[in-house]
């Protein structure tokens, strides 16, 4: 199993002691997803949480009517799951669907726990996460009342570069809160001002 990228990640946000690296590599499982299958589905209870090596996948939910709603994506060095179900044991609201072939590594709740008690920096790196993560919501949420379109593709860009070729634009599109015409015509116009 390949720990690199997340041993990486981690000491891209704190300084941890090799032994903790490894206690915390050992809760580590490897799980793959093939493009187009399913990680997670709605009301299960969710035991993981999971960090892309390689690959892309989304997280959404279906409103009343049927209508899909996208929550993330997560592409190389994130972390995925539904974490109001993984923290507070109930069912989940999320899909999670694998846009490419994608490799994680999962950490159960219970290794987790385990671990932040017994390697305090991880309480750290965790809660690193957590903010930035809360931080990027907050945005987006401000981004979708008031910002223009341009804005908030932009945004988007800049929050996942290199995930345009990835994945399919109704889908940035539905991420977005705005039509698809909508965004075709601000990727044109973006296009044309680089060209000037």
């Amino acid at each position: 199993m390949n720990h690199k990228s997340l041993t990486e990640h981690v000491k891209s946000q704190v300084n941890p002691r090799p032994e903790d690296l490894h206690l915390f590599t050992s809760k580590l499982r490897e799980v793959t997803v093939a493009k187009g299958k399913f990680l997670l589905y709605p009301n299960t209870y969710v035991k993981h949480e999971y960090f892309v090596v390689k690959g892309c996948l989304t997280a959404y939910y279906l409103d009343k009517k049927g209508n899909k709603n996208i929550v993330q994506f997560a592409i190389e060095n994130w972390w995925l799951g539904d974490f109001d179900a993984f923290y507070n044991g109930v069912p989940s609201k999320l899909y999670i669907e694998a846009l490419e072939d994608s490799t994680l590594l999962a950490i159960n709740h219970d290794d987790l726990q385990r671990l932040l008690e017994e390697a305090p920096i991880f309480e750290r790196y965790f809660r690193l996460l957590v903010t930035s993560a809360f931080i990027s919501l907050r945005k987006r949420i401000l981004s979708s009342l008031g910002k223009t379109v341009k804005e908030r593709y932009l945004e988007f860009c800049e929050s996942y570069p290199n995930i345009e070729g990835r994945v399919p634009n109704y889908q940035i599109a539905n991420y977005l809160g705005i039509s698809g015409e909508s965004l075709s015509r601000t990727r044109r116009k973006l296009r044309a001002l680089k060209k000037a």
